[in-house]
């Protein structure tokens, strides 16, 4: 792993750190790639219970995607398409994680930044963060997979308003379009985001796990199966359910292990 993209546990729960200070956390190719790679190591039965996502320095999420190296990485449609496909390798791996995930932001949360926000589970800011996608003032598009992320967060009304004007806002209207989970004083974002992981990583793995593919599959339109069904069931098999309600009976607290 590079100094680009940092990783920290504190007990069960992980940071992983976008480490570009000095160019607000612009992604380059080179972080997108380690991005990936981070994300799908700590996905694995043995990894944390949550995953904070931030970026260093305090002044930024992260300033987009680093478009001083798109001249030489992205100049062509080919090239645009094959760095197109590492950077959903990367947001893929956020937004499929099995565990919990939480964004942390800070300052500036713009293009491809905000992208990488909302792909997290949930998304707490500092009142002074500024978001936005204005990708038409250098005649970027905003391709498929990716704006259909947006659209499914936001709907599609809004999604055109951020990127047909391009307009750079607040936390307070982030929070009211639908992009932000919620928006605390400025310099109270890390603990409040810590102290949600505390609470996530608390509770049950199973049920986290569960929900997060329940809430996926409620977005899908194929009529629901037997087997879908069944699955808010399958938990009741569990050492975690057994314990869950052995702790309730005993008046103490859960040691739950994801099993």
């Amino acid at each position: 792993m590079t100094d680009s993209v940092l990783l920290a546990h504190a007990g069960d729960i992980a940071t992983v750190t976008l480490n570009r200070p000095e160019r607000l956390n612009a992604l380059d190719l080179a972080m997108w790639q380690e991005l990936a790679g981070v994300m799908a190591g700590l996905a694995g039965p043995n990894g944390p219970r949550c995953i904070i996502l931030r970026g260093a320095g305090g002044k930024a999420f992260a300033a987009g995607a680093d478009l001083a190296e798109f001249a030489a990485v992205r100049a062509t449609p080919e090239a645009a398409g094959c760095y197109g496909a590492v950077m959903n390798r990367a947001l893929s791996a956020v937004r499929d994680c099995p565990l919990p995930t939480i964004a942390l932001i800070e300052g500036v949360c713009v293009g491809a930044g905000l992208e990488l926000a909302i792909m997290c589970d949930l998304r707490i800011a500092g009142a002074g963060s500024r978001f936005g996608v204005p990708i038409q003032k250098v005649g970027i598009v905003m391709p498929l997979p990716e704006i259909a992320y947006l659209v499914e967060l936001v709907g599609h009304a809004t999604a055109l308003e951020i990127l047909l004007e391009g307009r750079v806002f607040g936390a307070i209207e982030a929070k009211e379009m639908g992009l932000l989970t919620r928006v605390v004083p400025d310099g109270e974002a890390e603990a409040e985001t810590f102290a949600a992981a505390r609470r996530i990583a608390e509770g049950a793995p199973l049920s986290h796990r569960y929900h997060k593919r329940l809430i996926r599959r409620c977005l899908d339109p194929r009529p629901l199966e037997p087997s879908d069904l069944a699955e808010g069931f399958a938990v009741c098999a569990s050492q975690d359910y057994a314990e869950g309600l052995a702790a309730f009976r005993d008046k103490r607290k859960p040691k739950f292990e994801g099993r």
